[in-house]
C-alpha cells in the first residue's frame, strides 16, 4: 500500500550549526550517517522511501532550527534560504516530494508572511514549527495574528519536538530520560495544552494541528482532562471540553511509534479520519515503519485512511 510520509526531516548547510549541538548522544559513526541522511536528497531517501512503501514525503527542517536563533533577522533569512533549498529540490522530484515550511517564530507577522510565500508561491503544504522559540511557547498572544493567517490559508501545523528551555526538575541526574526518550514527549504534549487551555483554539476554531508520535500520550488522557479540569476553581474560561479541541483540532501520526497498542488506542480516541501515517526519517527506520503499517491489526480501509486518504484530504494534496 502505497503512503504519505509527514515528519521526514532533513538539513541546510547553514542550519548544521543550529543542529550539532541539539543532537542526541551517539556515536561518531551514527552522526556521520545521520548527517548523510539529513543532506541527501537523492538516492538514499528515495531508497529509504521505496522501502517503506512512501511515494510521497512531506520534508522539514529537523530539529531545533531556527528556533533557538536570538536574531530575529537573521533567523528570518536563515529560514526564507532553507525554504528555497527544499522547493529546489521538489523541483527536482515533483512527484516524490512536497515541503513544510520552515518559519522564524521569533517575528509572529514575519513568520506569517513566510508561510503565505511558501504555501502560494511555493506550493508548500502547511508548516512545521520545532517547539518553542527560546522559551516562547505558541500559545503567547503575540501569536495571535500568525494563527489569523494559517486559519485562513487552511493549512496545517505540524508542531514538533523541542529541548525544554528549561530541563524540568524531575528529568535532571536522569540522562537517560532526556530528549527523545521521554523529555520531547512531556514537553510537546504540554505545549498543545498550552494551546488549549490559553483559548487558541476558541479563538480560531478551524486550526490544524499535527502532533507526531501517535499524538505525545495525548489520545490516552481525554477523559482525564475533562474530569480534572471541571474541578478546578478559578479556570480561564473555555468554550468546550479539553477533549473537544483535541477531537477537532488534533491530527497525529504514527512517526515513531510502531506499536498496535498507541495505533489502536489513537483510532479509537480521535477517530479514523485523524491518524496520519509517518517515519520520522532518519532517525527511524523506514521498512520497519512502513512494515508496521502493512501488518497492523487493522483493517485495509482504515490502513488506507492512515495510509494516504487522511494526509491527502488534510494537505488538499491534488493529483495523489
Amino acid at each position: 500500500m502505497q503512503k504519505i510520509a509527514l515528519e521526514e526531516h532533513f538539513i541546510t548547510e547553514p542550519l548544521l550549526p543550529y543542529l550539532l549541538p541539539a543532537m542526541p548522544a551517539v556515536s561518531d559513526e551514527g552522526r556521520k550517517q545521520l548527517l548523510g541522511s539529513l543532506t541527501d536528497f537523492g538516492e538514499q531517501r528515495l531508497k529509504a522511501m521505496d522501502a517503506a512503501g512512501v511515494d510521497i514525503a512531506v520534508l522539514s527542517v529537523t530539529g531545533p532550527g531556527v528556533q533557538t536563533e536570538p536574531d530575529a533577522k537573521k533567523a528570518t533569512a536563515l529560514a526564507a534560504g532553507a525554504n528555497d533549498a527544499l522547493a529546489g529540490e521538489i523541483q527536482k522530484r515533483p512527484t516524490r516530494y512536497r515541503g513544510f515550511a520552515h518559519l522564524a517564530m521569533q517575528d509572529a507577522k514575519g513568520a506569517a508572511d513566510e508561510l503565505e510565500r511558501c504555501v502560494k508561491q511555493l506550493g508548500f503544504a502547511g508548516a512545521l514549527v520545532n517547539g518553542h522559540t527560546n522559551g516562547v511557547y505558541l500559545d503567547d498572544p503575540r501569536y495571535d495574528p500568525f494563527w489569523e493567517h494559517l486559519q485562513a490559508l487552511d493549512v496545517p501545523l505540524y508542531l514538533h519536538p523541542a529541548d525544554s528551555f528549561k530541563m524540568p526538575y524531575v528529568l535532571q541526574g536522569c540522562p537517560e530520560m532526556d530528549k527523545p526518550v521521554w523529555e520531547w514527549t512531556i514537553e510537546t504534549s504540554a505545549h498543545f495544552l498550552r494551546l488549549v487551555f490559553a483559548g487558541v483554539f476558541d479563538r480560531f476554531p478551524k486550526l490544524k494541528i499535527v502532533l507526531g508520535h501517535m499524538g505525545e500520550t495525548l489520545p490516552y488522557v481525554l477523559w482525564r482532562l475533562d474530569s480534572r479540569f471541571a474541578l478546578l476553581a478559578n479556570p480561564r474560561p473555555l468554550k468546550e471540553k479539553p477533549s473537544t479541541y483535541l477531537a477537532r483540532n488534533l491530527w497525529v501520526t504514527t512517526a515513531g511509534q510502531c506499536d498496535d497498542v498507541p495505533l489502536l488506542a489513537a483510532l479509537s480516541s480521535l477517530g479514523q479520519d485523524r491518524v496520519l501515517f509517518s517515519v520520522d526519517y532518519p532517525y527511524e527506520d523506514s521498512a520497519t515503519a512502513g512494515g508496521f503499517l502493512d501488518r497492523a491489526a487493522i483493517d485495509d480501509a482504515v490502513r488506507a485512511k492512515v495510509a494516504r486518504e487522511n494526509a491527502a484530504a488534510l494537505m488538499k494534496l491534488s493529483g495523489v
